[in-house]
């Protein structure tokens, strides 16, 4: 969908909810709306929508030529930085013949305090409701081109854990690995990772979140690695986890309860499947290997140009799967002081079944 037809879609559910004006600042919903990616820090960036008026784009002057070459072809207020772009955005508004404004639309979710007193100082009383809601619902459900964008992101994880496991010898550091993987997809041309890799040695890989460090790896260790990258401002996110030199039997029977349910929720997956499903197909599985305590968090999470995006994958979720749908499914089993199993695949819904982006094997590899 072209960024105009989404621009469209908002500024259509406006006039059908009544909302005179909608400001959106977030960093990726910007983007899914203007194909302009950047992160202004500090800085001011958003686009105000308006129900029968075309859209404005408040930035930085000095980014302003990369948003015209990005395709924006509506209004832009470039300011500098010592500038209060509020001043300049209400006189643009005024501009406008916008009526009685009763209802304006917001991020709630992220709009600070400060700039949501500044947006609201230019009305009236007006009553302020929630744009997130109709973003998540179209970002959700994602295109043929941004399929094919996540098919490559998912590539580059997979090629990313491989080089992780091809750079394991007796004695290297975590950050050792860490650092040969980023190299060689920064090599690749990737420039940002989705989040901060992991990769945990040991009983480290038994903390769901652990922290990378100077833990050096030894026979006997399980390894997880966690990783995805950024591409054209889209994100993939894998997790494999492999044995070093060896293997207890308590290890295979962790690593066997992760994988099958890990295959049991992607068995599961196609539309009209009940997303919360997905979790207690998989933490049934689970509990009844006798690790329920050790399975900590949810099945997964929307994934797209964030990497923790909607909808959130818990037992507790009644929406359903459509067709265009990508999300993970990474249970886990973590063993304090001992170690832990994460499987984890970009997973996308087909018209009639799934597909999973990720391909990097999953039976248990023991790495010699």
């Amino acid at each position: 969908m072209s960024m105009r037809k989404r621009v469209e879609e908002v500024t259509s559910w406006m006039n059908d909810q009544n909302i005179e004006v909608a400001f959106i600042n977030s960093t990726e919903n910007v983007y899914y709306l203007s194909n302009f990616y950047t992160d202004p820090h500090e800085r001011l960036m958003g686009i105000f929508l308006f129900k029968n008026a075309k859209p404005i784009f408040v930035l930085p002057a000095m980014e302003a030529n990369q948003l015209r070459t990005a395709g924006w072809e509506n209004e832009i207020i470039g300011y500098s930085d010592h500038e209060n772009p509020w001043e300049r955005i209400e006189k643009s508004i005024k501009k406008i013949d916008l009526g009685n404004v009763e209802q304006v639309a917001l991020e709630k979710e992220v709009l600070t305090y400060g700039r949501s007193e500044s947006f609201l100082s230019m009305f009236s009383e007006v009553q302020v409701v929630s744009v997130e809601n109709k973003l998540n619902d179209m970002r959700v459900v994602k295109d043929a081109d941004e399929i094919a964008v996540m098919r490559r992101a998912a590539k580059m994880a997979d090629f990313g854990v491989q080089i992780g496991i091809d750079a394991l010898v007796e004695g290297i550091t975590e950050m050792e690995v860490l650092a040969k993987i980023e190299y060689e997809l920064k090599r690749k041309g990737i420039r940002e990772m989705s989040f901060s890799t992991m990769v945990l040695f040991g009983e480290k890989s038994g903390d769901p979140h652990g922290n990378p460090g100077e833990r050096k790896l030894k026979a006997g260790d399980m390894v997880l690695f966690d990783l995805g990258v950024v591409l054209e401002g889209y994100c993939s996110d894998i997790t494999r986890t492999v044995a070093y030199k060896s293997v207890t039997d308590k290890q295979r029977e962790v690593y066997q309860t992760v994988l099958n349910a890990q295959l049991a929720s992607l068995d599961i997956s196609k539309p009209g499947t009940r997303v919360g499903d997905l979790d207690t197909i998989a933490r049934d599985i689970i509990t009844e290997a006798g690790f329920s305590e050790y399975f900590p968090h949810r099945i997964g999470h929307g994934l797209g140009i964030n990497v923790h995006e909607y909808p959130s994958m818990s037992h507790l979720n009644d929406g359903i799967l459509k067709e265009g749908m990508v999300y993970t499914i990474e249970p886990g089993i973590y063993l304090p002081s001992v170690g832990g199993v994460r499987i984890e695949d970009d997973v996308l819904i087909t018209v009639d079944g799934f597909e999973t982006l990720t391909k990097f094997p999953k039976e248990l590899q023991i790495i010699s």
